[in-house]
C-alpha cells in the first residue's frame, strides 16, 4: 500500500527560477497556530492544547482545521474549544481575522472563508 498522496498548491511560478508549492497541511497547521493565539481559545477540537503542541509538536496543530483550495482561493474550518467566561463572537472574530491574516501573509494564497465551529466551552477545574 502506497502513502496517502498530499493536496500541494502551486503558489509561485517563475520561468527562471521553478515553481513553489505548498501542502495543504501547511495551511491548516498555519491557521491553527493563528487560531490559538488568540486569548479565549483553549484547544483545537483535535485537542492540541498548547502543553500537547509543545509536547508533540506542530503537526497536532491541523487536527480540527480542514482547509479547501480551489483556484488559489482558500477556504479554512476550524473547530475549536473557547475557555469559559470569553466572548464567544469577539473571540471567533479574533480567530477569523488572525487566521485569514496569518495565511495570506504567508502564503500568498487569498482566504474568502474562515468558517468556526465552537466544539465545546472549557470550564476551569476548581482547586
Amino acid at each position: 500500500m502506497g502513502k496517502e498522496e498530499k493536496n500541494a498548491y502551486t503558489i509561485k511560478m517563475e520561468e527562471n527560477l521553478g515553481e513553489v508549492k505548498i501542502a495543504d497541511e501547511v495551511v491548516a497547521i498555519i491557521a491553527g497556530l493563528a487560531a490559538m493565539e488568540v486569548d479565549g481559545v483553549s484547544s483545537m477540537a483535535g485537542n492540541a492544547t498548547k502543553e500537547l503542541i509543545n509536547k508533540f509538536g506542530r503537526k497536532s496543530l491541523s487536527k480540527g482545521v480542514k482547509v479547501d483550495v480551489l483556484e488559489g482561493i482558500v477556504t479554512v474550518s476550524l473547530a475549536m474549544n473557547i475557555k469559559f467566561g470569553y466572548s464567544i463572537k469577539d473571540v471567533t472574530e479574533k480567530v477569523q481575522e488572525k487566521v485569514k491574516t496569518a495565511i495570506e501573509n504567508m502564503t500568498g494564497l487569498e482566504v474568502a472563508d474562515v468558517n468556526i465551529r465552537v466544539a465545546g466551552v472549557d470550564v476551569p477545574e476548581e482547586a
